[in-house]
């Protein structure tokens, strides 16, 4: 690790097996609050340890981002603080990777014996790191309390030598992509064993090409809860959904099939309303379907598609460079902030028609449709077929400028296809789609997210659906 300076010296802790007798909350820091933990630190850090010469703050204090917390008596008595914020690397220029780490915390010096104000104050920055859509969050402290931070669930990385003292760099886990991935994937190896038979090589794929012909069936169904919420909408996704599906394995579409539940006609034909408007931009109709009335909200829907030569989301090795090309416009579902992504409400039916054939021209050797799992999880589902790692430059990520990295690589993009490179990398795409490498497939399994500083941290550790390689 280069470049440490004092500046990132931060969540020293402090030594607290008791419990408080008084009680103190733990608070983002308001101007009185933020007066007091600058003045703390100044205390502590200039005047007690010597750390600084004069002042000890820095470029991060000036950071709109920098949220700082404080741990503060019901009377107003700030007892210590710490900041978090995103880290700045020339990889990333401003851009908020989703990698934050903590400093400067502080702990009052009549407050470091039977309070718990660090741990406190430690776990809460956790909490606000994840709140705030780190993926990474990390921080250098004191030797002498890597045992504190190991009870918290820190873990150890990497030990240096700073200020002419020993240091320990340490990482708090963050799970949120591997528990995306087990809430939406994890179940369907057991649910699924010895029930689908998708012919050789294309177990787990956006389709299933139907044996002895060139059609390819997908079927997605919606939320429940998102077609009763948003019916228009939830007609309009049921087929972009599946039409995605299609274009994942390279086929053309060629009609689709609806299943509707609805509590009476009104609330159906909101629903089929949406379905029609997608049926008529993307120029695919609607072949026939079932539709009940008197029931809660339900909504599936199946597409069917040709091609004589359909990509299989399992044709990955070890090697191949990952590529993610996806329509950036647009903007987050009215509703649905940082968990859709509505690139295909605003577009002409030309440029939607034109998405299918992303994937032809690619060429790729596998390929899937990032749908509920996310990028990240999406990935693991390619790599898991393809008996793969997956490996992940976080910054290389093509990602809209309304959208936190966080959520990028874990919502539902409305277009975006991960391939695995084997064909064409100059091949020609809608000038609307951003197509990007961002990471390979490598020996292992599970997805590693590489940072600009080189270190790799777990996504997801497991296979991520359990039906294992096609």
């Amino acid at each position: 690790m280069s470049a440490l300076t004092a500046s990132d010296v931060v969540l020293t802790g402090s030594r607290r097996p008791a419990a408080s007798l008084d009680g103190f909350v733990v608070v983002p820091a308001g101007a009185a609050d933020l007066a007091a933990y600058q003045r703390l630190r100044r205390e502590v850090f200039v005047a007690e340890q010597g750390l600084f010469d004069g002042t000890d703050r820095d470029d991060v204090d000036d950071d709109p981002r920098t949220i700082v917390l404080v741990a503060r008596r019901p009377g107003g008595e700030v007892l210590g603080g710490v900041r978090l914020h995103p880290v700045r690397h020339p990889a990333a220029g401003d851009r908020d990777l989703g990698w934050w780490r903590g400093s400067r915390l502080v702990v009052a010096s009549g407050s470091r014996l039977l309070l718990g104000v660090g741990a406190a104050l430690v776990r809460a920055a956790c909490a606000a790191a994840e709140a705030a859509g780190a993926l990474r969050f990390d921080a250098t402290v004191q030797a002498q309390h890597e045992r504190l931070f190991r009870r918290l669930g820190w873990v150890p990385r990497e030990r240096v030598h700073l200020h002419g003292h020993p240091h320990v760099l340490v990482d708090w886990p963050i799970g949120r992509v591997q528990r995306l991935a087990d809430a939406t994937k994890a179940a369907l190896g057991g649910l699924l064993d010895g029930l689908v038979d998708s012919g050789e090589g294309y177990l787990g794929d956006d389709g299933a090409p139907v044996p002895g012909t060139d059609v390819v069936a997908a079927c997605d169904a919606i939320l429940p809860s998102m077609v009763e919420r948003d019916p228009e909408w939830a007609g309009w996704c049921a087929a972009l959904v599946n039409l995605n599906d299609l274009s994942a394995m390279g086929a053309a579409p060629v009609g689709l099939l609806d299943a509707v539940g609805a509590r009476d006609a009104s609330f159906a034909r909101r629903v089929l309303r949406g379905l029609a408007d997608a049926s008529q931009a993307w120029g695919v109709p609607v072949l026939g379907g079932h539709t009940q009335l008197g029931v809660p909200a339900a909504l599936s829907v199946t597409a069917l598609g040709r091609t004589t030569r359909p990509v299989p989301g399992a044709g990955g090795r070890p090697g191949h460079a990952l590529r993610v090309t996806a329509d950036l416009g647009g903007g987050w579902r009215p509703g649905y902030t940082g968990t859709q992504w509505d690139s295909s409400s605003h577009r002409a039916p030309a440029e939607l028609r034109a998405l299918a054939g992303v994937v032809p021209a690619l060429a790729p050797a596998a390929a899937k449709d990032v749908s509920m799992s996310g990028l990240v999880g999406t990935t693991g589902m390619l790599a898991e077929a393809s008996g793969c790692r997956a490996v992940v430059d976080v910054a290389a990520v093509p990602a809209p400028d309304g959208a936190r990295t966080a959520d990028w690589l874990t919502c539902f993009p409305g277009f975006a296809m991960v391939t695995a490179e084997a064909g064409r990398t100059d091949a020609p795409l809608p000038p609307f789609v951003t197509s990007r490498t961002f990471g390979e497939l490598t020996e292992g399994t599970g997805v590693g997210l590489r940072w600009p500083d080189g270190v790799v941290t777990e996504a997801i550790s497991s296979p991520v659906t359990g039906l294992g390689a096609a």
